[in-house]
């Protein structure tokens, strides 16, 4: 079981995007940023959370590197580098390309996991029936976190080592991937050279019987520079937090 940047416990290490969520409630989402879908689209009238306002949200966040990029790509095709030119546009054909979420789906995520909480305080419940993690045992569990990530703080994902108390220690690892943010934790170089592999080996050494080295009876935590706090969050609007946090994370890599 492989859990990257995943908002398990948000009351760890809270970033700007969860602190809104527990300041403002539930009912704030519902009324600033669910809408209907124009007519004559598809789902007309249905509730959605619109794609265009998880853009406005994601590239607001990153306003200066979006800008940088952008100047970049300028600069390459001045100088006839169009290798650097496609790679631009590759990856923000993918970057741009958000669609609308159900309000349902949206609004149950941000309630059941930014405002109350529920999985690490033992109250998420699925169909009637409490969802229990110490009921985990027959696999092994391998978290992966970004030292940059403003939208799930370091520490958020590896709370799951401590709700799956029955996983034995030798079953479990983590690492912290230095030098990327959120996206950077699913895409691009930093995850092919470096994240891709070591999923790999924690899947086949646990298929093999091979146990990772233990530690000291927790997760056996990794970092290349030893780094395990992020710095403080970014200063941004409630509007482009709200946008940006609470919905699944888009694949991809951040810009440079």
């Amino acid at each position: 079981m492989t859990l990257m940047g995943g908002p398990i416990d948000t009351r760890v290490n809270p970033t700007a995007v969860n602190k809104l969520a527990e300041r403002r409630g539930i009912d704030w989402f519902r009324r600033n940023v669910i809408s209907k879908v124009p007519f004559p689209n598809p789902g007309f009238m249905r509730d959605v959370y619109p794609g265009f306002l998880q853009l406005y949200g994601f590239m607001s966040m990153n306003l200066d590197r979006h800008i940088e990029a952008h100047r970049q790509l300028f600069a390459n095709l001045v100088k006839g580098d169009g290798d650097s030119a496609q790679k631009h546009k590759e990856f923000y054909d993918e970057y741009l390309a958000v669609m609308d979420l159900s309000a349902e789906y949206y609004l149950q995520t941000v309630d059941t996991v930014f405002v109350r909480h529920a999985l690490p305080k033992g109250e998420m419940m699925h169909r009637d029936r409490p969802v229990d993690p110490s009921r985990i045992k027959r696999v092994a569990l391998l978290t992966i976190e970004g030292e940059h990530d403003d939208i799930s703080g370091v520490g958020q994902t590896e709370a799951a080592h401590r709700l799956c108390v029955n996983i034995p220690a030798d079953r479990k690892s983590h690492w912290l991937q230095p030098g990327v943010g959120h996206y950077g934790v699913f895409n691009g170089s930093r995850f092919r050279a470096e994240i891709a592999p070591r999923i790999s080996d924690f899947v086949l050494s646990m298929g093999e019987g091979i146990r990772p080295r233990r530690g000291d009876g927790g997760p056996v935590r990794k970092a290349a520079n030893g780094k395990t706090e992020n710095g403080a969050p970014q200063r941004q609007s409630d509007r482009a937090a709200a946008t940006a946090g609470f919905a699944p994370a888009k694949s991809g890599h951040q810009p440079h």
